[in-house]
């Protein structure tokens, strides 16, 4: 192994040392313990060493790191206190996520390190999104993003290559090429010969790096960060390496080949970079007996600390009121200067004076910048925002909602447009695995909204018109809004856009043109979980949302006989359970009405909790009125068959006579 310091000082290369034997002692330690039965899991990175220090000692302690599980160098490097590090393995309270996630999955906005979550892929949006943060503070820093070959296989490496290379975002993206994915070798990953040869598909820079050599790394690194200052780019960067160990302690490497283990262990890169600083009397063997001393004794003492730790005790108030970040909601005044306009005018208006009052927003969706969006909603925006906080972005929902976190952890809010509702499939995992979860895990806001034009009744088929939402009203994490009226779709989308915590906003594409109302024309806000009394009456309570809430105006409208209590919810998550169970105390029968299907959905939990809280207020069972169980299909006569418009009028007479 052939090592290059240039202009390394001996002291550099003494510290580079120090750096790369401290992950290497405590993973033997961590190995001990583990045959103790006092440590459950370990990931070991032991053989890879050199890429965690070398890239951790070369970036600024504040430019971001996003780790994976085998990257202990970077928390080292990053210098966190070790008994912190054991703390957080080890389910205590000094740790991280107060014993709630294990390992690496953690964030640390104090040292600049975004752990990973168990779906490789998305970090490497987020790193985007922390990088495309930087460039709009033109603050010249770059980030860092590791990934596995295993994890190269998955779509959001290819939509986060490209997201960077169209944007020009400065982000390093490591590759830690070891040969397996657990068990399965690369010749069952990929079949390019290298994987530093998919950066040409996106006219990126890229290299192929030796990542035993602690110098290479750093060289390279060094070469690349400065360069990258004055020409903001993303790198791929694919480090040849080999883990020693197995994916994780329990699975072993019997399905190594021993050759191969002998072949790597020659390359250590410890030992190899050892004996160089030996060769050229940088180092002594008095001090490395010195430096690996002090490491353990640190280490020793540490890890003793953590032990009289007391185990976490569980608190039900702590655990619910960390799922979300608390928020004080804002009343802003405003005249009593009024405009009639549509819903899509007020959502439009809304996501306007909010740009306006939010100078770090920035909005980002496929074809909203010169365009307008798909429904016009952003049409003008680029001329008065710039088109770098108006962003068109490329189709690839999973890394754009990830890069919207990104954003977040580095500062700014996002709002992401879905061009349709039903696209957000493709961005599932990053919505509930990753912004849901940030907060209850280690207490980092997801400041994104995630705008979902949804809904049917204009004929656009299967793949346009589904109404999801209880896909997310099942997330703890998330909110989830919608709004039937323009009044309320401006001031609720500027509260969800104030609000630190991710929000799913639905917007019925139908009620776009057709529900005209008096806005105020000044910015303005409505408390997220306070539903909207439209009509009062004694006879039932109608509790519905959406274009549901028209449909049900419609019906009553043609029975003006029917007194009834019709709650919009406007919010369902959080819903306002004191209006609801007021409301039925009252008039003591129910019909909940909504566009999606029926079974799962959001009027079957309205319903089980009546049934649970109003029993002895009720006159007549629950009725749920909601569409087909099928797909919502194309042509005018099924369409309208799928939908419950019709049925709701039925339902409501028969609740009636009951």
């Amino acid at each position: 192994m052939n090592f290059d310091r240039k202009n390394l000082s001996n002291e550099q290369l003494l510290d580079l040392y120090k750096k790369l034997i401290k992950p290497r002692l405590i993973e033997e330690k961590m190995l001990i313990l583990i045959r103790q039965g006092k440590v459950s899991k370990w990931f070991s990175g032991i053989g890879q060493e050199a890429i965690s220090v070398g890239i951790t000692s070369v970036l600024d302690k504040d430019e971001y790191i996003l780790p994976m599980h085998r990257n202990l160098g970077v928390f080292t490097t990053r210098d966190i206190p070790l008994h912190r590090l054991f703390s957080q393995w080890q389910g205590k309270r000094n740790g991280f996520t107060k014993g709630r996630d294990r390992s690496f999955h953690f964030g640390t906005q104090e040292y600049k390190i975004i752990g990973m979550i168990s779906h490789l892929g998305p970090q490497l949006g987020v790193a985007d999104g922390i990088a495309l943060a930087n460039r709009l503070k033109k603050n010249g820093k770059v980030t860092a993003v590791f990934t596995g070959e295993g994890a190269t296989s998955e779509g959001d490496f290819h939509e986060a290559l490209n997201i960077a290379s169209v944007w020009d975002l400065p982000v390093l993206f490591v590759i830690e090429n070891n040969g397996y994915g657990l068990s399965t070798p690369t010749n069952e990953q990929y079949r390019c010969e290298n994987l530093a040869d998919k950066g040409v598909g996106y006219g990126m820079e890229s290299h192929i790096v030796d990542g035993n050599n602690i110098l290479e790394v750093v060289n390279l690194i060094s070469e690349l960060k400065a360069s990258m200052v004055d020409n903001p780019r993303p790198v791929l960067l694919e480090f040849k390496t080999f883990r020693m160990r197995g994916h994780e302690e329990a699975s072993g490497t019997k399905y190594v080949p021993q050759e191969l283990m002998d072949m790597w262990a020659i390359k250590d890169p410890v030992e190899n970079y050892r004996n160089y600083l030996k060769a050229t009397a940088v180092l002594s063997d008095e001090q490395d007996e010195a430096f690996r001393a002090e490491i353990k004794k640190e280490i020793d003492t540490d890890w003793a600390k953590v032990q009289e730790e007391p185990e976490i005790v569980a608190d039900l108030d702590e655990e619910l009121n960390d799922v979300y970040r608390p928020w004080e909601h804002e009343v802003f005044n405003h005249s009593d200067e009024v405009e009639n306009i549509r819903v899509i005018d007020a959502i439009s208006n809304g996501l306007r004076q909010s740009m306006e009052r939010h100078e770090n927003l920035v909005i980002m969706g496929q074809d909203i910048a010169e365009y307008g969006g798909a429904f016009k909603i952003t049409d003008g925006f680029v001329e008065q925002f710039g088109k770098e906080r108006v962003r068109n972005t490329p189709i690839c929902e999973s890394a754009i909602v990830s890069a919207a976190n990104g954003l977040s952890i580095n500062g700014h809010k996002a709002v992401v447009e879905m061009q349709f509702a039903d696209f957000v499939s493709t961005g599932f995992n990053p919505i509930v695995n990753l912004l849901a979860k940030q907060h209850y895990r280690w207490q980092e806001n997801a400041d994104v909204v995630v705008r979902m034009p949804c809904g049917g009744g204009t004929q656009a088929g299967p793949f346009h018109s589904q109404t999801n939402e209880a896909w997310f009203t099942k997330t703890p994490g998330l909110k989830v809004v919608y709004p039937a009226f323009p009044y309320d779709a401006k001031g609720l989308l500027a509260t969800a856009i104030n609000d630190p915590n991710p929000v799913m906003f639905f917007e019925h594409k139908q009620l776009y043109r057709s529900v005209y109302q008096d806005v105020p024309k000044e910015y303005y806000t409505i408390p997220l979980g306070k539903a909207a009394m439209i009509k009062e009456g004694d006879d039932v309570t109608v509790i519905s949302f959406g274009a549901g809430v028209h449909w049900a105006l419609e019906t009553l409208g043609k029975h003006s006989e029917i007194k009834a209590d019709l709650i919009d919810l406007r919010s369902l998550q959080p819903l306002d359970w004191e209006a609801i169970y007021t409301s039925v105390k009252k008039t003591s029968k129910v019909i909940i009405l909504q566009e999606d299907t029926l079974f799962g959905g959001v009027a079957s939990d309205i319903s089980a909790m009546i049934m649970e809280n109003c029993f002895e207020y009720l006159d007549a069972p629950v009725r749920r009125v909601g569409s087909l169980e099928s797909a919502i299909p194309f042509m005018k006569s099924l369409e309208d068959q799928y939908l419950p418009k019709q049925r709701f009028e039925t339902e409501l007479l028969e609740l009636l006579k009951y």
